[in-house]
């Protein structure tokens, strides 16, 4: 009798000790990965166009909640927090900027791509700097320019912790922890104008970001938009040739062309109409290469 109670008890042990190691693997298989590849994030950076220089009208004010933007420093005007998650609409980087290419970009990109995806936007901007300000290496050297104009520009440089590039850097990271960096959009030129160099500046910062966010070239192109285009009588417009350079340095880089972009009195900064169509022009580029066609009928 006492055998028979001994080997049930034993068949019980066995039982039981089966049905925890089933319920210990099936905790181990919970996913923990709560990364959403549909959620689709652009790094912008560059100059006073990049920054929002246009006027910002009432028809760019409309919200798409598929559109989203990090806000990247404290604006008390606009009711946002540095590093927190709005609905985009304009300005995308500064507190008192304009309309820029980030915004239509945005805009075509979910009116193109399927209901599942969104687009988040980091915008990283400084009106008149160097290209060198988003060198880690370098920024020091260019983070008070125009000192005989007062401390404008070193006002926009301390806005973001006084080093730019770190601040689009830690924003970056925080947003990888929920989406996919998919493309790096750029818009400067107009201070470096003339400089032959400019295309291994875009270089260095490029890889720079790549190597800091862990990405690779093949699956993050580089966007860089034209400077003012001559037939538009724009002041930098030779830039453009340089500009036009630099796929020889970065084979993932693709420049956006801004001929017919029309622009202000200033002939260096695109007007409203002028930054829409620039924005379009980015985001059919980035459709392509993400295997889209642009229906114009959605803008």
């Amino acid at each position: 009798m006492n055998r028979h109670l001994l080997l049930l008890f034993l068949s019980f042990l066995s039982f039981y000790s089966l049905g925890c190691d089933d319920t210990s693997e099936e905790i181990d298989k919970t996913p923990t990965d709560t990364l959403n590849r549909n959620l689709h994030i652009y790094l912008c950076f560059g100059q006073s166009n990049m920054e929002g220089s246009a006027q910002i009208e009432p028809q760019d004010q409309t919200e798409d909640e598929r559109f989203q933007m990090i806000q990247p420093m404290d604006c008390d005007n606009l009711g946002r927090s540095k590093g927190e998650w709005y609905t985009a609409t304009p300005p995308l980087s500064q507190c008192y900027t304009g309309l820029s290419p980030a915004d239509y970009f945005g805009k075509t990109m979910v009116a193109n791509l399927p209901d599942s995806i969104s687009i988040v936007i980091i915008n990283v901007a400084v009106g008149g700097c160097d290209i060198r300000l988003f060198d880690k290496d370098k920024y020091q050297d260019y983070t008070e320019m125009y000192t005989d104009q007062g401390t404008w520009f070193k006002d926009k440089v301390d806005a973001y912790g006084g080093a730019p590039y770190y601040t689009l850097m830690s924003l970056a990271k925080n947003a990888q922890k929920k989406g996919v960096i998919k493309g790096i959009l750029l818009h400067q030129g107009e201070t470096n104008t003339g400089n032959q160099l400019w295309p291994s500046y875009v270089k260095k910062v490029y890889n720079d970001m790549l190597e800091d966010l862990s990405l690779e070239a093949s699956e993050v192109p580089l966007l860089a938009g034209e400077v003012v285009h001559e037939d538009q009588g724009g002041i930098c417009a030779t830039m453009n040739e340089i500009i036009n350079k630099l796929p020889e340095q970065v084979p993932t880089a693709h420049v956006i062309p801004s001929s017919g972009c029309t622009v202000q009195e200033d002939n260096v900064h695109f007007d409203s109409e002028g930054v829409r169509e620039l924005d379009k022009r980015y985001a059919r580029k980035m459709l392509s290469l993400l295997g889209y066609e642009m229906n114009t009928t959605k803008l």
